[in-house]
């Protein structure tokens, strides 16, 4: 297993930790083995250090997962610069964005996005570079950079408004990187099949926590959970990540017992995984540890839930990673008691730095630690509501902005939407809370289906949930949007009803 080294190190370090003989990353270009890796690492720093930028300029990524998309990350910081990763399914406005609001001075990319772009999307000082125009050259050595400088800044989807910039230093990245190898005991025999955007923090990582064990990373652009299924028996792959609207899909897919079989480990972030997927995914991949996961990204991730655990406490949220402390405070900032709910803090060194150029926002969400805390310095309150049990587990409530004020009564939204899947009548559903003037809020249900089953799910839940929580209206579609990280976006939603 691997150490938990609490002394972090540059990230683009990573590069170097596998034995030469071990692949580290497996596309469509062939194997690269550790060695390929560190000297690919180099080369692309020392080309970008050809562009003539100055130590800290942030350098944009707008890339399918490429073999320079997947090593960027540590040959920017390598470079002395920041790395800027934009999800490859945005558009122009939303890249027009992020490179204005970080100030980027260049941005890698391929030719068809770039004309893509119209006149006034690339500010007047960054540059678009193709990703063909690299050269390999001398490899610039491993650097000296010291663990609280600024590494990446990561966009988050923009699911609540304009996307703002998390800033992550190399020991946010390398701890992060460790702590995750270390609790999902991953090996160098490990093939890690990457379907999940290299700009989310969970996608990236995937790349980074992989390669800190020795372990093999493998990118997949996918179209269909179809091409997932062929890529897992292609490549072997051991571990999947996914968001719970892509484990839908997967368990909706055929799969052939021994392509199943061939996963270990499947791990989940990004919503948690409903009672019905866990059963369908333990149905499903009968030999696969599962692991729910918990996070932000102003401090990537604060829980997990040990295997062993899942089946006894599939509605839990797990506890600590390794180098994060979670608690759960009152209003007043004391502690909250076991079993009463209350906001979800984080603290210690997997706290990013604040939002880049945005000192209100960071004023409000990153704050000194509770004076009860065992870590000192900023931390996260995430304005999640939860509640630590007497086992020690966390267990999710719901989002502050996102919870229902119905007739007096503050409603989890989540608690809903567990309970409208868990009959199995339909496979995707968000839960709104809508204006009305009776109640304050309606609870209004959007659920993927025709709405054939609406009589039989409307008379389940009058038996299942009390009177304040029935939903008082359902809104059947063909499909649900998803953001560009995978997830049902709740904000796309509630914006056509508001």
């Amino acid at each position: 297993m691997i150490p938990l080294d609490p002394h972090p190190r540059p990230i683009d370090t990573l590069a170097g930790r596998g034995a030469s003989h071990d692949v580290a990353l497996l596309d469509k270009a062939g194997a690269l083995d550790f060695p390929g890796l560190e000297l690919l690492t180099g080369q692309i720093a020392a080309w970008l250090a050809g562009l003539g930028l100055r130590r800290g300029d942030r350098v944009a990524s707008w890339l399918p997962k490429t073999r320079t998309a997947c090593v960027l990350p540590m040959a920017a910081p390598r470079a002395g610069l920041v790395h800027v990763p934009i999800n490859p399914m945005l558009k122009r406005a939303q890249v027009a964005h992020i490179l204005a609001d970080s100030s980027a001075s260049v941005m890698v990319t391929q030719e068809a996005r770039a004309a893509s772009l119209e006149v006034g999307d690339v500010p007047r000082n960054c540059r678009l570079v193709l990703e063909d125009a690299f050269v390999a050259t001398d490899a610039t050595p491993p650097s000296s950079a010291e663990p609280e400088d600024l590494a990446a800044i990561l966009y988050t989807s923009g699911s609540t408004g304009r996307p703002k910039g998390v800033m992550l230093s190399h020991a946010n990245l390398w701890l992060g990187a460790i702590s995750v190898a270390r609790y999902l005991h991953i090996m160098p025999a490990d093939r890690v099949l990457g379907v999940l955007p290299l700009s989310f923090d969970y996608g990236q990582n995937q790349t980074f926590s992989t390669w800190a064990a020795g372990a093999c990373y493998a990118p997949l652009d996918y179209l269909t959970p179809r091409d997932v299924v062929k890529a897992v028996d292609r490549i072997g792959a051991t571990t999947l990540a996914g968001v719970p609207p892509l484990w839908v899909q997967l368990l909706e897919a055929t799969w052939p017992a021994e392509t199943a079989a061939r996963l270990r480990r499947l791990t989940n972030s990004g919503g948690a995984l409903t009672p019905r997927l866990i059963v369908g995914l333990r149905e499903r991949f009968p030999v696969a540890d599962i692991y729910p996961m918990y996070g932000l990204t102003e401090a990537f991730r604060s829980t997990y839930l040990p295997p062993s655990l899942v089946d006894a406490h599939p509605d839990v949220m797990g506890k600590a990673i390794p180098f994060a402390e979670v608690m759960v405070t009152r209003s007043d900032g004391s502690r909250a008691a076991p079993g009463e709910a209350g906001e979800l803090v984080h603290a210690g060194p997997l706290v990013a730095q604040g939002y880049w150029q945005d000192e209100e926002r960071t004023a409000l969400r990153f704050r000194d630690a509770p004076a009860w805390a065992e870590s000192s310095g900023k931390a996260v309150w995430s304005g999640d509501t939860v509640i630590e049990g007497e086992d020690g587990l966390f267990r999710f409530v719901g989002r502050e902005d996102e919870m229902i004020k119905s007739a007096g009564n503050r409603i989890s939204p989540t608690e809903i939407e567990e309970a409208v899947l868990a009959g199995g009548e339909v496979a995707e559903a968000v839960a709104l809370g809508i204006n009305d003037e009776r109640l304050g809020q309606a609870i209004v249900v959007v659920a993927r289906g025709d709405g054939s089953v609406e009589p039989a799910l409307r008379e389940r839940l009058r038996r299942e949930l009390p009177s304040f929580m029935q939903p008082s209206r359902y809104e059947w579609r063909e499909s649900l949007p998803h953001n560009a990280n995978g997830k049902l976006d709740r904000a796309v939603l509630k914006g056509e009803f508001t």
